[in-house]
């Protein structure tokens, strides 16, 4: 990751600019977005690889730098609490991701499979490893204890068709972070007509995810 930290104790690139130097407090504000806006959407999103990264690396010299705290200081427990915040948070982001992986392993597969050159990946190296992998468990699985008994035009299976697809038309949370106009909000009905609105910064809203999925890719939005 091109980003740095400005004061964790790991080098810093002067030949970068002031814009990438990220200090630990906005790196973990990273962290906490990624977090939110995995937990709360539907479908697996792009990865945020680098900044676990960092934050592994910001967690170590945080647990470095409370073993040199004298005992019974108040500092210690304060630091330790936060050490444990950002640890429950980098948890519990790469086990939604995790969860969703093997919930919707075909399609993930299908769309890393699918995307165009230059396109972020949406699965880390250790992630598309771990998602082929339950794809051929899978299918080991259920020609072992199922399709082998089954008439020999039936002993295949489409994962495909079998597995369901992420619900984007589920409804989420959003908090607006960048003012946003003309958005188009898809009718329930077919009775109601199509319209847009205008999403003011800082305000939230309760809406279809389909519709500002790609607000949340761009930063656009916060899910909450």
């Amino acid at each position: 990751m091109s980003d740095a930290l400005s004061d964790d104790g790991s080098d810093i690139n002067q030949d970068e600019s002031q814009e990438d130097v990220m200090t630990p407090a906005e790196l973990i504000a990273k962290l906490e977005e990624a977090w939110l806006n995995e937990k709360f959407s539907p479908e697996l999103l792009e990865n945020r690889s680098e900044v676990v990264e960092c934050v592994m690396e910001q967690l170590t010299h945080m647990e470095a730098n409370l073993q040199r705290v004298k005992k019974g200081d108040a500092k210690a427990s304060i630091h330790r609490m936060e050490i444990d915040r950002i640890r429950f948070m980098l948890s519990s982001y790469l086990r939604s991701r995790l969860q969703k992986i093997e919930k919707f392993f075909p399609h993930v597969l299908e769309r890393e499979k699918s995307r165009g050159e230059g396109d972020p990946s949406l699965l880390s190296p250790e992630e598309f490893a771990f998602a082929k992998e339950y794809y051929a468990n899978t299918e080991t699985y259920l020609k072992a204890v199922a399709l082998k008994r089954m008439p020999p035009n039936l002993q295949t299976v489409d994962m495909l068709k079998a597995v369901p697809e992420p619900c984007l038309d589920s409804f989420v949370f959003l908090r607006v972070k960048e003012r946003q106009e003309n958005i188009l909000v898809e009718p329930e009905t077919d009775d109601q007509r199509e319209y847009v609105v205008d999403l003011e910064e800082g305000s939230q809203h309760l809406m279809r995810y389909r519709t500002i999925a790609p607000l949340v890719s761009s930063g656009a939005v916060q899910l909450i």
